[in-house]
């Protein structure tokens, strides 16, 4: 575990020293744009691209085994994969799916909105990203929102999953090591609303000993003076995902300190975790809504082999490795 430790410490400081210099560098770039704007107004474009701003706040609330709440300012891009901004399209590209493959995955046939937090200065960071997966509906092609895929990454280790789930709410078996004080055990309670004016997300834990013991949760509204923010995207989102980081370091360190039991990643014991976070899927799935609702699912009695059959249906859930050292 040394080399993993040494190697998050010299980590956090490049990322240090790059935000530092990519920060200076933004500063005399926005200087820049901003005197030619005063001489050269811009003008708002018909056909560009679509985007949303959002500007809100983050709640972690824990009940057990103590109790640990925290709150923090975020701000987050809601954008069209099909015509994603010229000034986001190569970070989107390299860090996120593309719009076919998300329409691939939830089995639509309409746009798809990435919700994220673009990187900044030169880091990135994303705990929780979402793809709104639209058909078109009826003869007036309206748009329904049919489905949502989560994009989740895990801090320090850098690894992802993305699975699909229903719009409202649904509830999915934990499929991804995300924090060093939770074990693998349980299900994650998903719950989005189409985006508007307004933004909400919600992801609650619910533990077979626990309880309903974790929620955390996002609100947030359109930006104010978003037109503006528009063309200065780096300004309206800098130093974004390193605050983020910080606030996930930091109270981690919080619950340390208040004994809260450090748990290792699973792959150091079990190699197999992943293929048992599937398994444990397939078995919620086949609860039926009504079951998941009562919080009996897992008292069902679905066998290892119905499940390994394919008798019982899954999800479309893919990961990503972590890197070195981690991997």
């Amino acid at each position: 575990m040394g080399i993993p430790v040494l190697f998050l410490l010299c980590f956090l400081v490049s990322v240090l020293l790059r935000s530092t210099l990519h920060s200076l560098i933004l500063l005399f770039r926005f200087l820049s744009a901003s005197f030619l704007h005063w001489f050269l107004p811009r003008r708002q474009q018909e056909g560009e691209p679509t985007l949303v701003l959002y500007q809100g706040r983050v709640w972690h609330r824990r009940e057990k085994p103590i109790f640990h709440a925290f709150e923090y300012d975020v701000r987050y891009a809601l954008l069209d994969l099909d015509r994603p901004p010229a000034s986001l399209a190569l970070s989107i590209r390299r860090h996120h799916m593309t719009s076919q493959a998300a329409r691939n995955a939830a089995g639509t046939d309409g746009p798809v909105f990435l919700l994220t937090i673009p990187s900044s200065v030169g880091y990135e960071q994303n705990p929780l990203s979402v793809y709104y997966c639209y058909n078109y509906d009826g003869s007036d092609n309206s748009l329904q929102l049919k489905s949502c895929i989560a994009e989740v990454t895990n801090t320090p280790w850098g690894e992802r999953v993305s699975f699909v789930f229903k719009p409202g709410s649904d509830l999915v078996s934990k499929p991804l090591h995300v924090s060093p004080f939770m074990d693998m055990l349980g299900d994650w309670n998903m719950y989005a609303d189409p985006p508007g004016d307004n933004l909400f997300l919600r992801i609650s834990v619910q533990h077979p000993t626990l309880g309903n013991y974790f929620t955390a949760t996002l609100k947030a509204r359109k930006a104010v003076d978003s037109f503006f923010w528009k063309h200065n995207l780096e300004m309206f989102f800098w130093l974004m995902p390193q605050k983020v980081a910080i606030w996930i370091y930091w109270q981690a360190i919080k619950l340390r300190s208040k004994n809260v039991s450090f748990i290792h990643h699973p792959k150091y014991s079990n190699s197999n975790y992943r293929e048992e976070a599937l398994l444990r899927e397939r078995k919620l799935m086949g609860c039926g809504e009504s079951m998941q609702t009562e919080g009996i699912c897992h008292e069902a009695s679905i066998t290892r082999d119905q499940v390994l059959q394919g008798n019982i249906g899954s999800r479309w859930c893919v990961w990503r490795d972590a890197k070195w050292p981690w991997s």
